[in-house]
């Protein structure tokens, strides 16, 4: 259970003097780099307790991008062949050994699937908020994109593909959604930044679960309630739930913590999840 409580509370929350901050307000590069740089957002982060996690059932592997370079993730496969993939986006820190224990989990409990937690940083890793904006501010959209382009081909053309993300990742979730194209079966997103251009949304082949908070100070409910709008418009199938619960609810420790909404949310996205493996 602690073990538990401490991946939730890297994976989820965003805090500052009890006003929370989003790490996925802007999913851009130039957004990322200023918003990386903002000392609020940089005092709202702490860091994780010292986790090595031993027990990984997966393994890392390596494979090439369309940028002529070379991605990595955290690869758990199904013990049986199966063409279900799960893309795992991880927050700022980068892909540690909680993001990892948190893959095999989601191996275990979904079953007939294969996941991958990418590597969004290229291998850096850090567990103090100094270092993590520096990261972060120095991470590329572009090369953030091309890593999901090398994922989805290490994956295979047959590969149906699931994304799941929180905050930072949450944005990140359904642009690999998008960047899946037909290959794509659905979408997770935990109070990420949604996709704003109405013509990008057309492309995305796959219904999308998206999990709020109404008190959330930077994807607010007119930001979710815009989402909406422009998948109406363009003809995708989006489900809401918005808490009423702040940013990061579903960190069990942080005194922000709505453990009921927590509960919801993870048991909707599991249902979700579920509904899409065969």
């Amino acid at each position: 259970m602690k073990k538990l409580l401490l991946l939730y509370g890297v994976l989820f929350a965003c805090i500052s003097n009890g006003q929370v901050l989003s790490c996925c307000a802007k999913p851009t590069s130039d957004g990322m780099v200023a918003f990386a740089n903002d000392p609020k957002f940089i005092a709202s982060h702490t860091s994780p307790e010292p986790f090595n996690y031993t027990e990984q059932v997966g393994k890392m592997v390596t494979f090439a991008t369309p940028d002529k370079d070379i991605g990595s993730a955290y690869v758990v496969m199904a013990d049986k062949p199966t063409n279900n993939y799960l893309i795992i986006e991880h927050e700022w820190w980068g892909l540690n050994d909680y993001i990892k224990q948190r893959a095999d989990e989601l191996q275990k409990e979904l079953g007939n699937v294969n996941v991958i937690a990418i590597d969004m940083y290229d291998g850096q890793v850090t567990s103090l908020p100094d270092s993590a904006s520096k990261i972060m501010g120095r991470v590329k959209d572009s090369r953030i994109k091309n890593i999901i382009r090398g994922t989805i081909t290490y994956a295979g053309p047959n590969a149906r593909i699931i994304t799941l993300g929180w905050c930072f990742g949450g944005g990140y979730s359904l642009q690999a959604a998008i960047l899946a194209g037909k290959q794509a079966v659905g979408c997770v997103m935990y109070y990420g930044m949604p996709e704003k251009d109405v013509n990008v949304l057309r492309t995305l082949n796959c219904p999308v679960l998206g999990l709020f908070a109404e008190k959330d100070g930077w994807v607010t409910p007119d930001v979710v309630k815009t989402f909406q709008a422009n998948m109406s418009e363009a003809g995708k199938v989006l489900t809401v739930k918005s808490y009423d619960a702040k940013h990061g609810f579903a960190n069990p420790s942080n005194p922000l913590f709505d453990e009921a909404s927590a509960d919801d949310a993870n048991a909707k996205a599991i249902a979700f999840m579920k509904g899409l493996v065969k």
